[in-house]
């Protein structure tokens, strides 16, 4: 693996932002006209075609539960293990209002893939729920988005506004993968070139394929963030949240240098 880098930032009081989408500088972001998409909010057609693809043959059979996880080193994030990838930079988000670590992003030749993990029911099915509140939150932000089969199941391909340093507005283009565990829930943001990159997609999903959800027995609430510490760090009681965490919410972050 490369770096492990941090960074601190503090988004303005009052803004509304999804989690994710600042991998890239604001000059890189698309200057063509959004596009339309069409009002149905899912297609219901997508998630039985997505069930019944054949795995493609560069995943693995995660993102496993750590029960089922085999044997891999991996770089232990408390509720995340991930494994060691050459050329990969590791940045670290952390609430600085509560210490608390609240998700990672895997850099790799200039695009990112941000992964948290959420505790869930036992039923599942909560992605689909956080797939529908994550698109209404594009929409009412002037941005677009639209449901496809993915790899992992229905995916949700966004473009939110945003304005350049030039002046101009631009899209900035993201994927969000969503995956239902074994009383868990991950989810998982690409953005960067490797959305128009055939070899760094299939990349960055087998990178997702062999990621491992540590959710732990103790009682936790739907949509609570899964406790995370930095690499190499025992988790303390300031990096666990005591209530649900809104997926859609984003906190000041820090990315650590080391």
């Amino acid at each position: 693996m490369g770096l492990f880098s941090r960074r601190k930032q503090q988004d303005p009081e009052g803004v509304e932002r999804i989690e994710g989408l600042d991998a890239l500088d604001d000059d890189s972001a698309e200057l063509d006209d959004a596009g339309e998409v069409g009002d149905d909010p899912e297609d219901a057609g997508d998630e039985d075609e997505a069930a019944d693809a054949p795995r493609p043959d560069h995943l693995e059979d995660g993102p496993y539960d750590e029960a089922d996880a085999p044997e891999e080193d991996r770089i232990d994030l408390g509720g995340l293990l991930v494994p060691t990838v050459d050329g990969m930079e590791l940045r670290m988000e952390v609430d600085q209002r509560t210490s608390a670590v609240t998700g990672a992003n895997l850099v790799i030749e200039g695009s990112s893939l941000q992964v948290q993990a959420f505790a869930a029911p036992k039923s599942g099915g909560l992605w689909e729920e956080v797939r529908g509140r994550l698109r209404e939150s594009v929409v009412k932000q002037g941005g677009t988005a639209e449901t496809r089969p993915g790899v992992f199941g229905t995916e949700l391909i966004t473009r939110l506004p945003v304005k350049r340093t030039d002046g101009r507005t631009g899209y900035r283009p993201a994927r969000f993968m969503g995956i239902d565990g074994r009383r868990w829930f991950l989810r998982a943001i690409l953005t960067g070139k490797a959305l128009q990159d055939p070899e760094q997609t299939r990349r960055f999903e087998t990178l997702v394929s062999r990621l491992v959800v540590v959710r732990g027995a103790e009682a936790m609430a739907p949509q609570e963030l899964i406790p995370l510490h930095l690499p190499g760090e025992r988790p303390g009681l300031s990096q666990i949240r005591s209530g649900p965490l809104d997926p859609l919410a984003r906190g000041p972050e820090i990315t650590e240098i080391g």
